[in-house]
């Protein structure tokens, strides 16, 4: 019984393919909303008065921070359209989140229904 648990760990099925395609799908989406996010808060927010970002690092930790954790201790966005892209990375990152979670728990219980 353990031997048998053991090589259905490392058999790679169908659902493990799936499971890594949308892992992969949603890194790579995530690394092109991470750079556009990146380019507009760098273009909008800048050298602002009275901003955290003063230049593009700044504004790549500031759309990371906001994509991992949805919160910020910087003074920004204080544009409008730097509002919007914030606003637009967490959403993503809220999406992403649910997205992933959704396919572990399909890849795992795809698994216990064919026990």
């Amino acid at each position: 019984m353990i031997r048998e648990e053991v090589s259905r760990l490392f058999t790679l099925e169908e659902r493990h393919r799936r499971l890594l395609a949308r892992l992969q799908l949603a890194f790579g989406l995530s690394i092109v909303v991470f750079a556009v996010g990146t380019v507009l808060t760098w273009a909008f927010e800048s050298g602002q008065k009275g901003g955290d970002i003063n230049g593009f690092g700044d504004a790549a930790f500031f759309s990371v921070v906001q994509m991992l954790t949805v919160s910020s201790q910087i003074k920004n966005p204080l544009t409008w359209p730097g509002k919007i892209v914030d606003v637009g990375l967490e959403v993503w990152a809220v999406f992403v989140i649910t997205v992933v979670a959704g396919s572990f728990a399909t890849f795992f219980s795809s698994g216990d229904s064919k026990s």
